[in-house]
């Protein structure tokens, strides 16, 4: 198994992450969304454009593993999780939690005390092994579907 590193995210991995998004909707979440949700959510991949601008202004974490993303995190200026992701291929290796320690660690040198996130279903169990609560349930529409995410949150110190 190889090891995985964490880094800054740089606009030519932008491709990479839009389809480490998309696989990770349609494969990585067929458990928890029906097939009408997940297209809804994630219709095609995201055109280059507008999954610039989407990241522009976060910073954007990459796990890399082999010299290729294999997924990544999101964070805003005021500390919410904006996209969390990681390859189906490359589930329950430890990728995720390499990602979380190192946003929990830049969130902790950007002086915030408490994170938040939009987590969806298949997400939940993850974020709340790693300490985060859920606030309360959510209903989303994307293309007049109905999506269930969780308002999580996480204080990260006193």
């Amino acid at each position: 198994m190889s090891v995985t590193s964490v880094r800054e995210g740089r606009p030519e991995d932008y491709p990479a992450l839009a389809a480490i998004f998309y696989d990770a909707v349609h494969r990585g979440a067929a458990a928890h969304y029906t097939a009408e949700q997940r297209a809804a959510w994630a219709p095609g991949l995201p055109a280059p454009a507008v999954w610039a601008e989407r990241l522009a202004g976060q910073t954007v974490l990459v796990a890399v593993r082999e010299g290729a993303p294999v997924g990544f995190m999101t964070l805003t200026r005021s500390g919410h999780v904006d996209l969390s992701f990681v390859s189906p291929d490359h589930m329950r290796l430890g990728v995720g939690s390499s990602l979380m320690a190192a946003l929990e660690r830049r969130a902790a040198a950007d002086r915030l005390s408490t994170l938040t996130t939009d987590a969806s279903l298949a997400a939940r169990a993850f974020f709340a092994a790693h300490g985060w609560t859920v606030q309360r349930e959510q209903r989303v529409e994307r293309g007049g579907v109905a999506l269930t995410n969780l308002a999580m949150r996480k204080s990260l110190g006193p």
